[in-house]
Formats: structure tokens, sequence, C-alpha cells
């Protein structure tokens, strides 16, 4: 199974997955990770992409020791919907 990595250079997680990548957009400052659009490829759309990418831009961010703020409505939608990863919320 392809993994989440985290692309510091663009400041993004990605998901590859059959030749597309899907990709969550984000801010990090002081231990804070400031996710702000995800893009789900058309040909991954329907496969299940976007929650593999959320779920693992957010382990990644657990293993990070960092929290998360969710501006983009799609993260904010799948924290709502796993709540394992409410802890990670900033206050």
């Amino acid at each position: 199974m392809t993994k989440v990595h985290d692309n510091a250079a663009r400041h993004r997680f990605e998901l590859a997955v059959e030749g597309a990548t899907a990709f969550i957009d984000y801010r990090r400052k002081a231990g804070v990770v400031t996710m702000t659009h995800a893009e789900v490829p058309e040909a991954l759309s329907g496969k299940g992409a976007g929650s593999r990418l959320a779920k693992g831009a957010l382990d990644l961010v657990r293993a990070n020791g960092e929290k998360v703020v969710p501006h983009c409505s799609f993260v904010a939608w799948f924290i709502r919907n796993h709540p394992e990863y409410k802890d990670l919320l900033a206050e």
C-alpha cells in the first residue's frame, strides 16, 4: 500500500496512487500544521484516496508531536467523523 509522505519543499502531504497524486496543502508554524486545501484527482475520486490521504497526513502530524488546524473543509469533516483524531486539534 502506498504511504502518505510529507513533501516539505512543496508544503504538502502527498499520496501517489495509480500514477496520480492526491495532496493536502499546509502551513507549518510553531508545532501547528494548518491544512488549507485538499485535492484528489478525478481519476482517484470515489476510491478512498481522500480518506487515506487525510488519515496518513494526520498520522504524520501525530508522529511529529504537532497539532492541526483544519482550514480545509474535507480535513475538518474527516476529523469530525474520526474522533480518534480530535486530540490533534490545536486550541
